[in-house]
């Protein structure tokens, strides 16, 4: 019978302080896997899982950090965000706005994957998982222009390197949350809306509620499975059927 088949595997998580890379994290420790968490925040503790404080942004940092750990067989590139910012018209955006949000989302999942591919080419096997957003298959709820286009970039990066890897064993999949609250901004987000605009956000979900981080790691769940054996360069949206509207 076909199991996880994560046993004694090493996973490495980013973004696990909170929300949706902390369930992700219990759910591969639940897979049996070996995990390391990182992220820029000292996060609560998580039984299973070793936490570093790190920024995946910085390429000399995590190529340190990957040798330190050795081999990795599972990558989650969960960290990102929006970085504290909120909606300017595009003329007032300035370019380290922008580039806070890009290396946050994009140059951190880049910069990851580089460090631990050697390992999984080497190895004949991997699962990589990019957790993009459903800005990246449309449009940011907050208007981040930065936010939209480094999602869509995690997206593109995805097929690319699912189709460059497939030949080492490696897949490459994605998953694109729907409004999931998860951690402080999107909690301020949430509230933002008051209960109208939160009545008519869930109304154009076809499951009628948000998502929970649960719901996320749960697609990470299958894609680093066995089960994912011959599924790469797909993007998923778990979004309790939001995208189809």
């Amino acid at each position: 019978m076909i199991g996880s088949g994560l046993a004694g595997k090493t996973a490495l998580v980013s973004g696990t302080a909170h929300g949706i890379g902390l369930a992700i994290a219990q759910v591969l420790v639940e897979e049996g896997a070996v995990v390391h968490g990182v992220d820029r925040l000292v996060g609560d503790p998580i039984d299973g899982v070793t936490q570093s404080v790190l920024d995946v942004s910085d390429a000399a940092a995590v190529t340190a950090f990957v040798e330190s750990i050795g081999h990795v067989d599972v990558l989650v590139n969960c960290a990102g965000g929006v970085v504290g910012q909120v909606h300017h018209p595009i003329e007032e955006v300035t370019d380290e706005q922008w580039a806070a949000v890009v290396n946050a989302n994009l140059t951190s999942t880049f910069v990851m994957t580089r460090a631990v591919v050697p390992g999984m080419k080497e190895a004949g096997w991997g699962r990589i998982v990019n957790i993009s957003s459903g800005a990246g298959r449309s449009v940011s709820l907050t208007g981040i222009q930065a936010y939209a286009s480094s999602k869509a970039g995690q997206i593109g990066l995805t097929r690319q390197t699912a189709h460059e890897l497939g030949q080492f064993g490696i897949t490459v999949n994605c998953i694109a949350p729907g409004f999931v609250l998860s951690n402080p901004t999107s909690q301020a987000q949430w509230d933002s809306y008051g209960p109208e605009g939160q009545a008519a956000l869930v109304k154009d979900i076809a499951t009628r509620r948000t998502g929970s981080p649960f719901d996320i790691a749960n697609g990470v769940r299958y894609f680093t499975s066995e089960w994912a054996g011959w599924v790469s360069g797909q993007t998923l949206s778990i979004d309790g059927g939001h995208s189809m509207f």
